[in-house]
């Protein structure tokens, strides 16, 4: 295994130099190759431009940008030359921007385009370091008439390009060898998992820590040089950028497209992808779409979809007892399924045969001739959608993990899925499950908080060395946060979260703590809980200042029978609506998947050992269950 990222894009390189490492859209939509003895070169080249300015090793450059070819050119051209890329997506707000790029102390950002560099530019004062923004787009006059006014030096990322041939002719060999300088131990990126206005938590990864990931993942999720994937997820998540280097480790091809539905189904007759890595969303959104189209079809078609789809669930259902493709804590009852589904497993066979013939033959169609499978991470996969695509027999695994650890723990492997779980840890982790309370460590079937060890887990959180002591114990075992439980195969089976992080279906991490505050600025509000993990939106629990409610009642002049009829009615309904709104909004530093979709209102007051912990702390995971009627109530659809 190589020492570093960059060296086993080397590697790489050297051995599949004219296949394509990148397809990506011209102006006219047509997507156009990148060889990878290009895609080194352009690393090699945009390495020794950044040295050529004054760049040094383990220096950290903020990286604002979405997904892009010219994003993997420059990621690569940093690690190659040891300096650290500190990334985010253009969507970060003014507040993330700032406590990121003025936490690391950033003299070098590349942004993506000129708005992204207006955004930077709008906070120097607040980052008196910065001397040198790099844009991959061209920065119009006046946004570089701005960036000149500001004190800081403006460049373009073809200039870099450029600029980089012409020292590395001055200086042969020189940015090949700091690329030879670089150690597995080395610190590669640092990823900021901080909500809006919380305490920066930057992810400290190593070339280790990626690199630990790619001895066996090649095995679980294979691909063949030259075959396809489809890039549709944000970089700067350590999910995305992980599979980028998986599927570069094998010489596959990343072919840049977007998550929207016509986008990405149009891009998939285009690319015929073998591989599609994605958040559960994303292929929510096409199961959705099959049904909604289903829906409007109607008529016997529906009727024909429905009942072969139903067959196939059934028959899938039965199957998998019978193999051994469900998560199993004990032993299993082999012997017993076969007696029991043996005649109903054959006599269903032959329908599902004639489903596949009339109906999910032209469902898989749409995913080209080439589709192995789906990667679902960055949050949890629903089960509904699993068992459909499972049973219309199209491939989606399941995977597991953190940015901090790099991110992949576990992953089902393509070949040999096991249903409803999230595969066993690979190569180099190791997981154990141990009484939240206790630490004790929990056999197999035992529920509990999951445990990681080994080389994908962070070197720790930058600057703070207190919040990394929080979630390491005094053995090195990394706390996940998470609960689940391990069956007699080490498979991981995840059950929910007892951290305080919210990871909605899009992957999108919320600290719900800063929203909760906001919301109990209100004098309506006595107390409030953000909920919505692993749901398409934000909820929120709102305990209710009864006084308050009453006394605004009174005063505009609202009649009612009861309490509970008044915080029914629709004047207490629209109230607390309008202050939601006014709360927690762009205006306030929010981003639009922070915003609160729907609410109930609660009137019990917590109490420590129900709600509340010793410290007075909100126990979340205790919440999905005291308040599961309220909960479901909020995301029904």
């Amino acid at each position: 295994m190589e020492q570093t990222v960059p060296k086993m894009l080397r590697k790489v390189a050297s051995e599949y130099p004219e296949i394509a490492a990148q397809w990506s859209k011209n102006k006219e939509g047509v997507f156009e190759p990148i060889l990878y003895r290009e895609l080194y070169n352009f690393s090699l080249d945009f390495g020794a431009a950044l040295l050529s300015i004054g760049v040094k090793r383990g220096e950290p450059i903020g990286l604002i940008s979405d997904n892009r070819k010219e994003w993997l050119q420059a990621d690569m051209g940093i690690m190659g030359i040891g300096a650290v890329d500190v990334p985010r997506g253009s969507d970060a707000t003014l507040i993330d921007l700032e406590a990121i790029l003025s936490f690391t102390e950033c003299r070098f950002c590349i942004a993506e385009n000129s708005t992204q560099v207006s955004k930077i530019i709008s906070i120097k004062d607040k980052l008196p370091k910065l001397e040198t923004i790099i844009s991959f787009d061209e920065a119009t006059e006046q946004v570089a008439e701005t960036t000149k006014k500001a004190g800081v030096t403006l460049r373009s990322f073809k200039e870099m390009i450029k600029n980089g041939q012409s020292w590395r002719l001055e200086n042969k060999g020189a940015v090949e060898a700091e690329v030879e300088k670089g150690q597995w131990d080395d610190l590669a990126c640092i990823i900021f998992t901080s909500g809006t206005t919380g305490t920066p938590k930057g992810v400290e990864l190593t070339h280790g820590n990626f690199l630990t990931q790619l001895d066996e993942i090649p095995e679980r999720i294979m691909l063949n040089p030259g075959d396809r994937a489809l890039s549709v997820l944000p970089v700067w998540h350590v999910f995305e950028r992980e599979v980028e280097y998986v599927i570069i480790i094998q010489a596959a091809t990343l072919c840049y497209s977007k998550p929207i539905g016509s986008v990405l189904l149009a891009d998939f007759l285009k690319v015929n992808p073998a591989l599609l890595p994605a958040v559960p969303r994303v292929f929510e959104a096409v199961y959705d779409g099959i049904q909604r189209k289903m829906r409007k079809t109607g008529g016997i078609v529906y009727n024909m979809f429905s009942f072969f789809v139903n067959i196939a669930i059934i028959h899938s259902r039965m199957q998998r007892k019978m193999f051994n493709q469900n998560p199993c804590y004990t032993r299993y009852y082999t012997v017993a399924w076969w007696i029991l589904f043996t005649i109903p497993w054959i006599l269903l066979w032959p329908l599902k045969l004639l489903g596949n013939v009339l109906v999910f033959r032209k469902i898989k169609a749409m995913l080209g001739t080439n589709f192995r499978a789906g990667v679902a991470g960055g949050g949890a996969y629903p089960k509904n959608i699993d068992e459909f695509f499972w049973a219309i027999g199209v491939n989606v695994v399941e995977g597991y993990g953190l940015t901090e650890t790099a991110p992949i723990i576990s992953v089902r492997p393509i070949a040999a899925p096991v249903f409803g779980n999230v595969g066993a840890p690979i190569r180099g982790v190791k997981a154990r499950i141990v009484n939240p309370s206790d630490g004790y460590v929990l056999k197999r079937g035992q529920f509990g908080a999951i445990q990681i060890k080994g080389g994908t887990v962070m070197r720790g959180y930058y600057k703070r060395p207190d919040l990394t002591e929080k979630v390491m114990t005094v053995d090195g075992w990394f706390d996940t946060g998470d609960l689940g439980m391990m069956t007699i195969h080490d498979e991981i089976v995840i059950k929910g979260r007892k951290k305080d992080t919210i990871v909605l279906r899009g992957g999108e991490n919320v600290e719900p703590v800063p929203i909760e505050q906001k919301l109990n600025e209100s004098r309506y509000v006595k107390q409030s809980v953000v909920v919505g993990q692993d749901q398409r939106y934000l909820g929120a629990l709102i305990l209710v200042d009864e006084e308050e409610i009453k006394n605004y009642a009174a005063e505009n002049g609202i009649q009612y029978e009861n309490y509970e009829s008044l915080l029914a009615s629709e004047d207490i309904l629209k109230l607390y609506d309008a202050e939601i709104n006014n709360l927690v909004n762009p205006k306030n530093g929010f981003k639009m998947f922070e915003r609160i979709n729907k609410f109930a209102l609660i009137t019990k007051p917590f109490e420590v050992g129900v709600e509340l912990s010793a410290k007075q702390e909100i126990m979340r995971y205790r919440l999905t269950e005291i308040y599961k009627q309220e909960i479901d109530t909020i995301f029904a659809e």
